[in-house]
């Protein structure tokens, strides 16, 4: 079992100079614990997410890490020009010594797309499109390339990546549609949601990846050489009570930052893919799994259920959300690192 971290960079109540800081001196000791993987979402217009750009604050995570691996997760394929994307990749694999791992996707919300003037009825074939171009990109001398949506013709290509012959590409799904793809693709893969809903995403994946044979990458460090994950916030403390101390108005406000672009447009029903199952406080959470916090032994005991009920080889912890205050972050992760990793990672 490979434990990995996750992170929206959320506002935080505090200045943004401050919240990066704190981040990194996060990130740094994550590395010295032993995390896989260090992977940040992007989203944009949003107190959800305050690296939009992934790729300028992942430059800065290289520079303070050793070991882990970094990346997107995801890239909003819809949003870049590949090859201006294919460049950024090359230049973060480089700057991280080949610690890069690419995590795509289209867009969750179709207001921030909206926003940069996509429309989300078509984003589905858009992503396609700069998937297969953005490919191309990382592999050629000259890119020639010919789609829908993207068209090169012969540009010169001066910057490769250096993991050959690209950073290993990931896709995160909270259906089966999206899950069902990524396994036909052969890319790593993480869910999240509730336990059935996950359970779910990963059997159609999975059975998708055994239709194709083998991950395109295959990473030997997973068993059959595919990343299968699933994300959850995690909250550690010495006692169950203390856990939820912090742990409940951290979830709460993380909850609120994910629908605060839907109820500012007024979208209350199911009507947008914003509306991935979700539960609807810390305590739903908790209920659904999408949540785990309490003393190292409570955390324990449900991530190895969750574990074993979800046949997953990659915890994707998210473990400083919300409004957290960076000391309860820091004892978080140092009670997690000494009394669950090691037990987790035998898994």
């Amino acid at each position: 079992m490979k434990i990995g971290l996750f992170d929206h960079v959320e506002f935080g109540d505090r200045p943004l100079t401050q919240l990066f800081d704190e981040r990194l001196r996060f990130v740094e000791a994550a590395d010295a614990a032993g995390f896989y993987c260090l992977q940040v979402a992007e989203h944009h217009a949003t107190p959800l997410n305050m690296v939009p750009v992934p790729g300028i604050y992942l430059g800065a995570v290289a520079q303070v890490t050793k070991r882990m691996r970094l990346g997107p997760l995801v890239y909003l394929l819809t949003l870049y020009s590949p090859l201006r994307l294919a460049e950024e990749i090359c230049m973060l694999d480089h700057l991280s010594h080949g610690r890069l791992d690419v995590g795509v996707g289209r867009g969750v919300s179709p207001f921030e797309l909206k926003y940069h003037k996509v429309d989300h009825g078509q984003s589905r074939e858009i992503f396609f499109d700069a998937f297969d171009c953005l490919s191309a990109a990382l592999t050629a001398e000259m890119l020639t390339y010919k789609g829908e949506h993207y068209t090169y013709e012969n540009v010169p290509i001066a910057l490769h990546p250096l993991q050959q012959p690209h950073p290993p590409f990931w896709y995160a799904s909270s259906n089966e549609t999206g899950s069902t793809w990524s396994g036909e693709q052969g890319l790593h893969y993480v869910t999240l949601g509730p336990m059935g809903l996950a359970k779910a995403n990963i059997a159609a994946y999975t059975k998708a990846l055994a239709k194709r044979g083998a991950p395109v990458q295959p990473k030997p460090e997973f068993p059959g050489g595919a990343a299968i994950g699933v994300q959850r916030h995690i909250f550690v403390a010495d006692t169950d009570a203390e856990a939820r101390r912090f742990g409940k108005p951290a979830m709460d406000r993380h909850l609120a930052h994910i629908n605060w672009l839907r109820d500012k447009h007024g979208q209350t029903g199911l009507t947008t893919r914003l509306n991935v199952e979700r539960g609807a406080d810390f305590d739903a959470c908790l209920a659904d799994g999408t949540a785990i916090a309490g003393s190292p032994s409570t955390v324990r005991a449900e991530i190895e259920r969750q574990v074993k009920e979800l046949g997953v080889n990659y915890l994707l912890t998210y473990l400083f959300l919300g409004d957290m205050a960076y000391a309860d972050a820091m004892r978080s992760l140092a009670l997690f690192r000494d009394e669950v990793m090691p037990h987790i990672e035998k898994l």
